[in-house]
């Protein structure tokens, strides 16, 4: 006889889980939320967006006032970085968030489970040696950082991105393994509290998955802010030699070698998910050979009753697709219908300026064979942009060529983030590039380069 009986348990508590349990709770079910951190949030709010946002907000504040203000007329004298203070101001909003969660568990009645998860069967969670019945589970595991064959992470001199976000000092030459998303993002940081970085990415082109376009002028913009690419090199292992380490580097083409030195590594070659030690296998739950769980079409496992979401699942490790699926399949087992429409999920890399896409990219549409139009819009047209002085990038919509429907939209360019969402908005419903050139921006605005490309699309932008 178990020792306690949910409707639900859910197990995980980054923002697929804690979102999952609090909406299974607001639909009447009786629901726990088993998480083996000491707080909740997962990955996302304790290790990963939320504290690399803040250092990003930060440093970029820390970079301005050292250079980029004199041209606003104003002067800063003796600017100094205080980095222990930075680290704290990020840790509190860490924990400010992460308490926040636990607020909303007792104001929704989510019953907390501290410990670790693992599954008996279709119908019961172990956690810690008690026996939970559930008439239904949920795993929402979440990732964590991956490594390359043979290089070690010890958080000390090889870093993970949890590592990235709590060193002592700036190190002087900081060499990131990996182009995507967030070696971009923490390379950027250290760049501007003064380290010399260096971005090695086995691809020919950063950003995998962005816009092709996008993906190059966005090279080009880091670049001139002084970060260093060695793309199409693949890095073949690390030797540690005194206070240096020494990157073993190859054409991923083939042939040619190279070596580069620096003094930490931020190992950034993406995530894998977190399914060891659930007893998946025991409990008959399948999963493919790199241990994500298999799901169908309403996120059920190979057991019935159990269900998954997020980053264990596969497909875009993004914190806001986690939490769509976590709403979905709460009231799936609720029995209302619960869907996501992944071509409409936005991504974002949160430099300086911003990369934000939602949708298919060319290079999607051209493996396609579509027909498809194209608007643009330099954000150097933008007057919003002018008057911030942050003219870099662009806006770019691609369009069915015979009923205009939008079918992809990516920005480069400060607030790119913000603005991405009214692309996802208009295309979740269905809107042409006509219907978002017809729908009054405010000006001066960022997303008035929104209104401009879709102007453009059919060839009447008016500011370019």
């Amino acid at each position: 006889m178990a020792d306690r009986d949910f409707d639900v348990v859910v197990i995980g508590a980054g923002p697929g889980g804690y979102v999952c349990a609090i909406r299974c709770a607001q639909l009447g079910l009786r629901t726990a939320c088993v998480e083996k951190r000491g707080t909740l949030g997962g990955a996302c709010l304790n290790i990963g967006c939320i504290p690399s946002k803040a250092l990003l907000q930060s440093s970029e504040l820390y970079e301005q006032a050292r250079g980029h203000l004199d041209r606003h007329g104003v002067k800063v004298a003796g600017v100094e970085l205080d980095l222990p203070a930075m680290m704290a101001r990020k840790d509190k909003v860490v924990d400010t968030l992460t308490g926040g969660i636990a607020g909303l568990f007792r104001k929704n009645g989510v019953t907390r489970l501290s410990g670790t998860g693992r599954i008996v069967d279709g119908g019961a969670v172990d956690v810690d040696g008690e026996r939970i019945a559930a008439g239904g589970i949920v795993i929402a595991t979440g990732s964590e950082a991956a490594t390359l064959p043979g290089i070690a992470i010890d958080e000390k001199r090889i870093v993970s991105s949890t590592g990235a976000l709590s060193l002592p000092e700036a190190p002087e030459r900081l060499v990131v393994i990996g182009g995507g998303f967030i070696g971009l993002e923490m390379g950027s940081v250290w760049r501007r509290l003064g380290s010399r970085v260096a971005v090695v990415e086995i691809l020919d082109r950063i950003a995998p998955g962005m816009d092709g376009e996008i993906a190059g002028e966005f090279r080009k913009i880091l670049g001139r802010q002084g970060m260093e690419f060695r793309l199409g090199a693949k890095v073949t292992g690390v030797e540690a030699s005194g206070k240096e380490l020494a990157l073993a580097l190859e054409s991923a083409a083939g042939g040619g070698e190279d070596v580069i030195a620096c003094d930490t590594v931020l190992m950034a070659v993406g995530r894998r998910p977190c399914t060891e030690g659930l007893g998946l296998a025991e409990a008959g739950v399948e999963t493919d050979g790199r241990g994500h769980v298999g799901i169908d079409g309403r996120f059920a496992t190979s057991v019935p009753g159990v269900y998954a979401i997020g980053d264990c699942v596969g497909g875009a490790m993004l914190a806001h697709k986690a939490e769509d699926e976590g709403i979905a399949v709460a009231e799936i087992i609720a029995g209302h219908a619960g869907h996501v429409n992944y071509g409409v999920i936005p991504g974002v890399v949160y430099t300086n300026p911003e990369a934000a896409s939602v949708g298919k990219t060319e290079e999607d549409l051209r493996a396609d064979g579509a027909d498809y139009r194209v608007g643009r819009f330099p954000m150097l047209a933008n007057s919003r942009a002018r008057t911030y002085d942050r003219t870099g990038g662009m806006v770019k919509i691609l369009a069915d060529a015979g009923t205009d429907r939008v079918l992809g939209v990516h920005i480069l360019g400060s607030g790119a983030g913000e603005s991405i969402a009214e692309a996802a908005v208009a295309m979740e419903f269905g809107a042409s590039a006509e219907d978002m050139a017809r729908t009054c921006h405010a000006h001066p605005t960022f997303s008035e380069a929104v209104r401009e490309a879709a102007l453009a699309v059919a060839g009447r932008a008016i500011h370019v």
